[in-house]
């Protein structure tokens, strides 16, 4: 069950995913969301330049479903081509 401290959803595309963009990281904490996010686990994520500017990412979890999470909570990566056509083939 997610934490009650997520602040927002949102169903519209980001830039980036209109452009076909995909942007990864990896999940390095979850305090506060076990059920939503998973340690070691790589995650979407997408553009949103008003989390960035509160230190948030909005990121698509466990739900399949993106929500703001702390960006303290991710390390961004560059997955190889065939990983990332791979990964957004399974989303």
């Amino acid at each position: 069950m997610a934490s009650a401290r997520r602040n927002t959803k949102s169903s519209a595309l980001s830039a980036d995913a209109r452009r076909g963009e995909a942007h990864f990281v990896l999940c390095v904490q979850n305090k506060d969301y076990p059920a939503s996010l998973e340690l070691r686990k790589v995650y979407q994520v997408l553009a949103d330049e008003q989390a960035s500017k509160h230190g948030q990412m909005r990121v698509i979890d466990e739900s399949g479903e993106d929500y703001l999470y702390p960006q303290e909570y991710f390390i961004p990566i560059k997955l190889p081509q065939a990983a990332e056509r791979a990964v957004l083939r399974a989303t």
